[in-house]
């Protein structure tokens, strides 16, 4: 049963979007690096695009957290054009 807990301990993190984009870009990274054949170029991309990612996950959260409930947009009582 003990391995069990260090296994969902371990896997956990694994839950949030910003961690499996970073581990993505990391290991696409170290992947271009050791084997992949890929120009510099395309590795700089990558992590471009996984930095990305992650500072829209972070200001998408960010939002939420400001509005309380985390329902924005059409249909809710401070966004959109709904009467």
């Amino acid at each position: 049963m003990q391995i069990w807990r260090w296994a969902r301990r371990l896997a956990r993190p694994l839950e949030s979007r910003k961690v499996r984009v970073g581990v993505a870009t990391v290991l696409a990274a170290y992947a271009a690096e050791h084997g992949l054949a890929c120009s510099e170029e395309l590795v700089l991309t990558v992590v471009s695009v996984g930095v990305a990612i992650i500072l829209g996950i972070a200001h998408e959260d960010a939002g939420k957290a400001e509005s309380g409930s985390g329902l924005r947009g059409p249909g809710s009582a401070e966004g959109g054009n709904t009467p």
